[in-house]
């Protein structure tokens, strides 16, 4: 799945894609917001992103995109 996060002050997203669903993200942006103030993702790649709570400005989840090869 594809998370874009949008940084306060940062003129370009953040993308991540994430095997995690969209439930456990909103449960992590949720105690981010809550309590540790930092969000942190892992992608399929095996990094780790981390972004203080308070510096995050939008977040939207969107579904996983299948690359496609050749013509439509």
């Amino acid at each position: 799945m594809e998370v874009k996060i949008g940084v306060q002050h940062a003129q370009r997203e953040l993308v991540v894609d994430t095997d995690s669903t969209p439930e456990d993200v909103e449960t992590r942006l949720s105690e981010a917001l809550a309590g540790n103030g930092v969000l942190r993702l892992s992608d399929i790649k095996g990094r780790t992103v981390m972004v203080p709570a308070e510096k995050i400005a939008y977040l939207e989840l969107g579904s996983p995109t299948s690359s496609t090869v050749g013509f439509r």
